[in-house]
């Protein structure tokens, strides 16, 4: 399985890289959406640094939707698809590999989008280890969910409109948790934040379990 999840997860990464998707569309619309929320809020720091956390992390999860649209939109051309179907992949190895491709894509992401936000926000990225395990677990859990739910709205004919209403409701415990993690972190007291990062820690391994189960029959499914 892991051998199986290492060879999708290159093929998406190498796809990525030879269309540059990630950087020419998906990294300017989310640095754009950032700066409009930093807009929206004025140009006092009052106002900006306490919504710091939350900004970032809405951010990424609009990202991560254009994230799992792109890695099933290669799956989706040339009945690529059902090359993945008869290829004797392991499903969970599939589904490994998939996400991991999104969750890489979405770490480099949030790097620019943390150096971004610091800039923009004037805050100081303190509390690091809260800060990069956040980031771990909440971006698993996000890619675990986004690969489940692209699988599902991949076979219809609305996928771009139907991925989005099944991902944000699912993920509102991540945008919650992360941000409120981040909030500690930024804050100086990332003692206070360890119980949401248990919170995301046990949404990631819960959907990465569901996904590695679940993945053959939506696959087959779609």
């Amino acid at each position: 399985m892991w051998r199986d999840a290492a060879l999708v997860a290159g093929k998406d990464l190498r796809v990525e890289l030879r269309a540059k998707i990630g950087l020419n569309q998906v990294v300017p619309f989310a640095l754009v959406v950032l700066v409009l929320f930093g807009l929206a809020l004025g140009p006092s720091d009052a106002a900006l640094r306490p919504a710091a956390a939350g900004l970032f992390w809405v951010t990424v999860l609009f990202a991560a939707v254009l994230a799992v649209q792109r890695s099933f939109a290669i799956e989706a051309s040339d009945e690529a698809r059902d090359g993945l179907r008869l290829s004797g992949l392991d499903a969970g190895g599939i589904f490994l590999g998939k996400a991991a491709a999104v969750a890489a894509q979405l770490i480099v992401l949030e790097l620019v989008l943390a150096l971004v936000a610091s800039l923009l926000f004037d805050t100081h990225l303190s509390g690091a280890g809260l800060l990069v395990g956040t980031c771990v677990a909440a971006t698993a859990g996000l890619a675990a969910v986004g690969t489940i739910y692209g699988a599902v709205a991949m076979g219809t004919r609305v996928r771009e409109t139907l991925l989005p209403l099944l991902f944000f409701p699912l993920v509102a415990p991540v945008l919650l948790a992360a941000t409120k993690a981040w909030k500690e972190a930024l804050a100086g007291t990332p003692s206070h934040g360890l119980g949401w990062l248990s919170v995301l820690a046990v949404f990631a391994v819960a959907y990465l379990a569901i996904g590695t189960v679940a993945f053959g029959p939506l696959l087959e499914d779609g």
